[in-house]
């Protein structure tokens, strides 16, 4: 099976030259509730060598677990994304279940959590108030965990380095990483400076720039050291030129790192190896 470049010439030395892990998609998700082995399949055909699947609410990162636990090269990552904020009742025990599944074999980190100020035509914009408060509770859960953060920031990268700041001493040393990258240069350094990776998904093969945003993400790969970096697709979400449209899987974090060693200049070999090397120092596997 062959998979395209970012610029759609095909490379039929993909499967034997190059490997990856994706650290952030969503397998746990209905878009591959038929399918998800053969997606998984295709995966591991093309290159990846792991791959973590992340929740969102209590049920996806019950179905993240339960992956985990039924294949030896699934990771899990469980939390309440900041979309979901105003759908757990802060009376409830949603914590006490996030935390229960965090202690589950193989569960890497606390995420996707955060902050998001952009309007979904699904669900507006979650109070900010709400999405605080879930987010720090969370903060404080990996803390007693002693787990890194996976954190998700639309358009609200102010407010999230206020809260992190907040709750610095809370933060592991290696705190965590920063989830599908944006903001500008200015951003990027601060969330650099507390300690956290950053990770490139398929959106950075787009050219222009997202909407709300200053700075493009071949800019801000560029100015990312190598050894901060780690990549994911954001599955079923951000499909990488030239799929753009259509479902994303996880192989496609293999089109990715062409991209980003492209932008680098450096070999993908290269460049595999010393992210491979970040994620085992962020999340141990």
């Amino acid at each position: 099976m062959h998979y395209g470049k970012c610029d759609g010439v095909i490379n039929i030395f993909t499967l034997y030259t190059n490997i990856m892990i994706d650290v952030h998609c969503h397998l746990n998700f209905r878009a591959f509730e038929n399918d998800y082995d053969g997606v998984a399949k295709r995966a591991f055909d093309a290159g990846v060598t792991k791959i973590i699947n992340v929740g969102t609410q209590v049920s996806s990162s019950k179905r993240a677990v339960t992956l985990a636990s039924q294949h030896e090269n699934f990771y899990a990552i469980v939390g309440v994304h900041p979309h979901h904020a105003d759908k757990v009742e802060l009376g409830s025990n949603w914590i006490d279940e996030i935390e229960e599944l965090a202690k589950k074999p193989k569960v890497v980190a606390i995420g996707e959590i955060g902050m998001d100020n952009y309007r979904y035509q699904s669900n507006g914009i979650v109070d900010p108030v709400t999405q605080q408060e879930i987010f720090e509770k969370q903060i404080e859960l990996a803390h007693k965990l002693k787990l890194p953060l996976q954190i998700h920031n639309r358009h609200a990268g102010k407010e999230i380095l206020e809260i992190l700041n907040h709750h610095k001493s809370s933060l592991l040393t290696i705190p965590g990483m920063f989830h599908c990258m944006s903001g500008d240069v200015e951003f990027l350094k601060h969330v650099l400076d507390l300690g956290f990776y950053v990770g490139f998904d398929g959106n950075s093969t787009y050219k222009g720039l997202a909407p709300g945003e200053t700075t493009t993400l071949t800019d801000l790969i560029k100015a990312t050291p190598l050894d901060r970096i780690v990549l994911e697709t954001d599955s079923p979400y951000l499909s990488p030129i030239p799929f753009r449209g259509q479902r994303n899987e996880p192989k496609n974090v293999i089109i990715v790192l062409e991209f980003v060693s492209q932008t680098k200049g450096l070999s993908p070999q290269e460049i595999s190896s010393t992210i491979i090397q970040n994620v085992q120092t962020l999340f141990g596997i």
